[in-house]
């Protein structure tokens, strides 16, 4: 007989949606998390808040993750590293480390929820210098300076005067072999510009950008108010090289509207990093059998339309695992998914005559 339960593989945002869906229509939710703590990226990177609204993101997680913790149907496995997977749908059996422990999970479909990994700007060049220099930052470390409302300057401590933001960065790339948007890059500098300008006002924010791709409402909730309200900077232009001039950064570049060579100090830099598949999207990829795209995200089967089904039936994936996507992409996936994987587990069940 098919077992009913659906495993959840990954904690973030899609996986805490999956599992709060499936408890609410009375099915065994079972939630595996690697860490000891549920939240995704959002919590591991200590991001401080959302875009685009802004809002307190461990508030936001709270009140997400509040109707699941202490839900009889949902039953959180953390510090579990799934280790090997076989069986199909309506008896999946994955084999998992929990505790230093292996153990076997059994399971009537699955769903893969476990995101993305930020583009690492050193792994392929040096030109932004980013373990270079003190100064150069990512997004994500930009976020844990702004979460503790100490916006100053790695090198010295002090508070900065001129920052930029630089675009695409592992993104749009076809020399590394990323020619994808990473989707959200350019509203979370423009976030993050906002939450600079609000907590060090005498700072001078600038955003070096190829093209600005706000969608969605993303264009009147952050990109027009960032310049009109915060004077934030944006300057079509594409950066080359940074170096050290004294204790400045020189971002060497061209001006794309003025066609002209481009050479400015900034006291920071904050290299806006995409997404790329998390190790453990690659590995669930490889003990579930699912297909991968060119750019080793998980591959679903249904185009726009579906876009949660895998290969492998009984198997389905929500979120950053199957390419970029924002917190609104991620909780809309893994409703469907939670759904899908419901039907799933009911076309298993024998026919009663």
């Amino acid at each position: 007989m098919a077992n009913q339960n659906i495993l959840i593989i990954g904690g973030g945002v899609a996986g805490i949606e999956a599992a709060k869906g499936i408890a609410d229509l009375g099915y065994k939710a079972i939630l595996v998390e690697k860490r000891d703590r549920l939240g995704g990226n959002p919590d591991e990177q200590q991001y401080a808040a959302l875009t685009p609204d802004l809002r307190d993101t461990q508030e936001a997680l709270d009140e997400m993750m509040a109707p699941m913790l202490n839900n009889p149907n949902v039953d959180i496995r953390y510090n579990t590293l799934v280790t090997g997977a076989s069986g199909s749908a309506g008896n999946f059996k994955v084999k998992a480390i929990s505790a230093g422990k292996e153990v076997e999970m059994e399971a009537g479909a699955v769903i893969v929820a476990t995101g993305f990994t930020h583009f690492d700007p050193g792994r392929e060049t040096q030109k932004y210098g980013y373990y270079e220099h003190d100064d150069v930052l990512t997004l994500t470390d930009a976020e844990k300076l702004l979460k503790a409302h100490k916006f100053v300057r790695p090198s010295n401590g002090e508070v900065p005067k001129r920052i930029c933001f630089i675009q695409c960065v592992g993104s749009r790339d076809r020399q590394i072999g990323n020619e994808y948007c990473s989707k959200v890059c350019c509203g979370i500098s423009s976030k993050q510009a906002i939450e600079v300008r609000q907590q060090v006002p005498g700072c001078k924010v600038f955003i070096f950008y190829i093209d600005m791709r706000m969608y969605g409402y993303w264009e009147n909730e952050i990109y027009w108010p960032a310049q009109e309200k915060y004077k934030v900077n944006y300057v079509k232009g594409m950066a080359t090289e940074i170096v050290k001039r004294g204790d400045k950064l020189l971002v060497k570049g061209e001006d794309t509207t003025m066609r002209r060579p481009m050479e400015v100090e900034m006291d920071m830099v904050i290299l806006a990093v995409g997404m790329e598949p998390s190790e453990g999207t690659k590995l669930m990829a490889e003990y579930f059998g699912l297909k991968q795209n060119k750019y080793n995200f998980i591959e679903t089967t249904g185009g726009p339309l579906d876009t949660v089904s895998t290969n492998v039936p009984g198997v389905f994936a929500a979120g950053a695992c199957t390419g970029p996507a924002d917190l609104e992409d991620s909780v809309s996936a893994a409703g469907l998914a939670a759904m899908k994987a419901l039907a799933s587990v009911r076309k298993s069940q024998p026919v009663l005559a």
